[in-house]
C-alpha cells in the first residue's frame, strides 16, 4: 500500500514546464510596466534634490552678501565660513565640481571690490523631465 501512495504523490510533486514557462511570461510582463516607472520615479527624486541644493545654495550665497557685504569669489567660500557645511554634490552629474555660476555683473573689479558668484546651477547636459534644460534652474 505504500509504494502506491508514493507513486500517486510521486506524480503529482513539482511543477509542469508549461506553468513555469506562464509564471515567468507574467513576472516578465510585470517588469516591464515597472521599470520605466521605477526610472522615472528616481529621476524625479534626482530633480528634487537638485532643485533644493541650489535653492539652500542661493539661500547662502544671499546670506554672505548680508554679513560680508559682497558676494563669495569661489563656492568653496560658503564652506569655509560656515554657509555651508560642505558643496553639496550635483545628483544628476554624480560630482561637486560642475556647479556652473555667474559673477555679479553689476559689481566692477575697477571699483575697487572683487567680483563675487552671485547665481548657481547645475552643469547636467540634457533637459529634465518636464522638458526645461538643467541649466536654465
Amino acid at each position: 500500500m505504500m509504494r502506491n501512495l508514493r507513486r500517486r504523490r510521486g506524480h503529482a510533486e513539482g511543477f509542469s514546464l508549461l506553468e513555469l514557462i506562464v509564471v515567468m511570461a507574467v513576472l516578465g510582463i510585470l517588469v516591464a510596466f515597472a521599470l520605466p516607472a521605477y526610472q522615472d520615479a528616481t529621476l524625479r527624486a534626482k530633480e528634487a534634490v537638485l532643485k533644493e541644493d541650489l535653492q539652500r545654495m542661493r539661500e547662502a550665497l544671499e546670506q554672505y552678501l548680508t554679513d560680508k557685504g559682497a558676494y563669495p569669489e569661489a563656492l568653496e567660500d560658503l564652506v569655509e565660513f560656515g554657509y555651508l557645511r560642505q558643496m553639496p554634490i550635483d545628483p544628476i552629474t554624480r560630482a561637486d565640481d560642475t556647479w556652473e555660476t555667474e559673477v555679479a555683473p553689476w559689481m566692477m573689479v575697477d571699483q575697487g571690490q572683487p567680483a563675487g558668484i552671485w547665481n548657481v546651477w547645475s552643469g547636467a547636459e540634457g533637459d529634465s523631465l518636464d522638458g526645461t534644460p538643467y541649466r536654465e534652474w
